[in-house]
């Protein structure tokens, strides 16, 4: 992988930022990890101030206010780790997190406070035996999901590694990575790679995070398709982002490219909580305005589930208006053209 721009000294060289911007980001780098991969300094247009690779990736100073409302862990990972790397919060399902560094590092990222170098890195072999131990002792477990950080920064040597010991464990049927690598660095998805994923006799997803359809670059739509072309179903996850995908025909233009590069909308994500990411967020009530009429002019399979996650890690929440509405003569059913109209069944 080429080295990322992670000082704030790369990214004035890069001509990402100023050298009075670097000055007043200073604690914004104290604070949080900073990593933005060569592939993606070169799609940000320097002459766009709005770019929406820039918005995601460079540091901005908004980073250092902090609301009353905003949490170091908001979706209750620490609360719900039963031992180092795994996170049991639903019965069927564990997440499993082998590293805590990634390849860039997202300004609105809801483990800012848990990853990046120094921080986490990578489990230990102890480490991750005893994850795999707690795992092979639930028996209702079915799915492991493989986060972090971002699992794809392991080598295929050790991404085979860690398939096969999950694969082994009888009672687990779905092996899901998330991950960026495809947007960061997708020349890292080698056919290798992908060999590594393989595991006989389970289903292996591969989610991957992406927010604009300028992430869908040529090079990341190659790599999709070398993970499409070995077998492994491919679907996405988007955050909801003011000053990214804040408007529907962004989303619209998203959801689309992304089923016509074979990678099915699963979640659009209302923002949380994280400390310092006020600035990107919505409101619910403009992001249910999106999401109604996003659902308007795509197909169902270009709709992903629009969710907001509880604070504190009790479960996903399904954001999106009901099109179902009891009036007092009765219920009706709201329609694409905006009325309602009665429904007696």
């Amino acid at each position: 992988m080429s080295r990322p721009l992670s000082t704030l000294q790369a990214l004035e060289a890069a001509s990402l930022i100023s050298p009075e911007d670097a000055a007043a980001l200073a604690p914004v780098a104290d604070r949080y990890a900073i990593a933005v991969t060569p592939f993606l300094a070169d799609r940000i247009d320097r002459t766009d101030p709005d770019d929406p690779i820039a918005r995601m990736f460079v540091p901005q100073p908004d980073e250092m206010i902090r609301t009353p409302e905003e949490l170091n862990d908001p979706i209750g990972d620490e609360a719900h780790t039963p031992v180092r790397g795994v996170v049991h919060r639903y019965p069927d399902r564990v997440l499993l997190k082998p590293v805590a560094v990634c390849p860039v590092y997202c300004r609105f990222c809801f483990r800012r406070e848990m990853v990046g170098p120094g921080i986490g890195e990578t489990l230990s072999p102890a480490e991750l035996e005893a994850a795999f131990d707690y795992i092979r002792a639930q028996p209702g477990v079915r799915e492991v999901i493989l986060t972090g950080g971002d699992p794809f920064m392991l080598s295929a040597a050790r991404a085979k590694a860690l398939t096969q010991a999950i694969a082994a464990i009888p009672h687990v049927d779905v092996i899901r990575w998330h991950t960026r690598m495809p947007v960061a660095d997708p020349e890292r998805i080698t056919a290798e790679f992908a060999e590594a994923l393989e595991a006989d006799g389970k289903a292996v997803y591969v989610s991957i995070h992406i927010n604009h359809v300028k992430e869908l670059t040529p090079e990341t739509q190659a790599a999709a398709a070398r993970l499409a072309d070995a077998g492994f179903p491919l679907v996405s996850q988007s955050v909801l982002l003011r000053g990214v995908n804040d408007n529907v025909a962004a989303l619209a233009e998203l959801m689309q490219a992304l089923v016509a590069a074979r990678i099915r909308p699963y979640y659009l994500h209302h923002p949380d909580m994280a400390p310092g990411t006020g600035h990107f967020r919505v409101s619910v009530e403009e992001g249910q305005a999106l999401y109604s009429a996003l659902r308007d002019c795509v197909s169902g399979l270009a709709l992903p589930h629009y969710v907001i996650d509880i604070p504190g890690g009790v479960s996903k929440a399904n954001a999106a208006l009901s099109d179902v509405v009891e009036t007092p003569e009765g219920r009706a059913l709201r329609g694409r053209d905006g009325n309602l109209h009665p429904y007696k069944g």
